[in-house]
């Protein structure tokens, strides 16, 4: 096959927005930066420098032929299994917030659960094309997937971190539709889906309080419905164009931590409905450009890769603006590209060179 250009559309468009999240990075950290570190800067440089690697990684997969990557499916799988398993064990994992999901020395940490993402879009798109009609089948055809997602859901739910579960599991469900599973299977999963939802949703009190807070939360305003009625505060202050970039007053430690899940409510809150628009308007455009190139791919495997990375970027980034905007109960969901946070945007980034990479092979019409 020939190699082309990149699709520079893509390509410009994510830059765009990561340089545009490095500026609203700042913005909205400078203040807890600040009162925590001493540094208004803390967190934008970290940001920078986890920029910059992710830059040169995307760079490295956009050169880098896709279908090579088939080579080292079950070495990734391997690796992917086994981060998740060590951040679950004390003395190696980093806990948080009552959450263990990081590993690393000092700043320099990683989520092991941002490299599942790609990893089980990897092994999907590896194994559906494998079984070709064969996926038609339920037990021999999807159940094997489902098995192996099961496990990752399990491990990273033991974290715990929810979001990632929902967005590992939605992505594999598209993606075995993709992939040519049956209507009546996807459906049954669809509801199996549905009702497991439910039960994870109820199965934590604190769970529970955030479904019922997103309900009402002026029931409570100072406890369960607090951050999203101060998101709210802070997409309303807005209005058309902004109270300006750097002059968000819901960043003064209202906002719950501004620079990662609800950066873009300071969006809304400093540069407006003009703002908010422009960074939505990026986003749709990029997944238009993204499934346009997996429908353009010239092999099963580039057309799932595709699917899966586009798919994983346009569900979180949905679930974020969601939940800000307070459309589903509040759950930690970085906006992709533009939130404070090292392995999620390198390892998205990675992501993007691979999508590059495959468009360079695209059959465009």
């Amino acid at each position: 096959m020939s190699r082309k250009p990149p699709d520079f559309a893509i390509l410009f468009t994510v830059l765009i927005l990561v340089c545009f999240g490095l500026i609203m990075v700042f913005s909205s950290s400078s203040v807890r930066a600040y009162y925590f570190y001493n540094d208004s800067f803390y967190f934008f440089k970290r940001q920078l420098i986890w920029a910059m690697l992710g830059f040169i990684a995307m760079i490295f997969f956009m050169n880098y032929d896709y279908w090579k990557i088939k080579k080292y499916e079950k070495l990734i799988v391997f690796i992917m299994f086994l981060l998740l398993v060590l951040v679950l064990i004390p003395g190696i994992g980093k806990k948080v917030n009552e959450a263990r999901r990081w590993i690393g020395v000092g700043a320099l940490t990683i989520q092991p659960s941002e490299i599942a993402k790609l990893g089980m879009i990897i092994y999907l798109s590896c194994g559906l094309e494998r079984k070709g009609e064969k996926v038609r089948s339920f037990f021999d055809g999807i159940l094997p997937f489902l098995l192996v997602m099961g496990v990752i859901c399990g491990l990273i739910l033991k974290e715990p971190h929810l979001s990632a579960t929902v967005l590992i599991g939605m992505t594999t469900f598209i993606m075995l539709f993709v992939g040519g599973a049956k209507i009546t299977h996807m459906i049954g999963l669809g509801a199996c889906g549905s009702v497991l939802a439910v039960m994870l949703a109820i199965s934590k009190p604190y769970r529970l309080k955030r479904i019922l807070s997103f309900l009402d939360p002026w029931k409570n305003p100072s406890e369960e419905g607090y951050h999203i009625i101060q998101s709210l505060y802070a997409l309303g202050s807005g209005g058309l164009i902004g109270v300006g970039i750097g002059q968000s007053r819901q960043k003064f430690f209202y906002l719950p931590e501004p620079q990662t899940d609800f950066i873009f409510s300071v969006i809304g809150e400093e540069l407006g409905f003009i703002g908010a628009a422009f960074v939505i308007i990026a986003f749709m455009f990029f997944i238009w450009r993204g499934y346009r190139t997996a429908m353009a791919a010239p092999d099963v495997f580039g057309k799932l890769m595709a699917t899966g990375i586009t798919t994983l970027i346009a569900l979180q980034f949905l679930i974020n603006v969601a939940v800000v905007t307070a459309s589903v109960p509040v759950t930690g969901m970085p906006l992709p590209f533009i939130s404070y946070g090292g392995s999620s945007l390198t390892i998205t980034m990675s992501q993007i060179g691979i999508l590059l990479n495959i468009s360079r092979y695209a059959e465009v019409k």
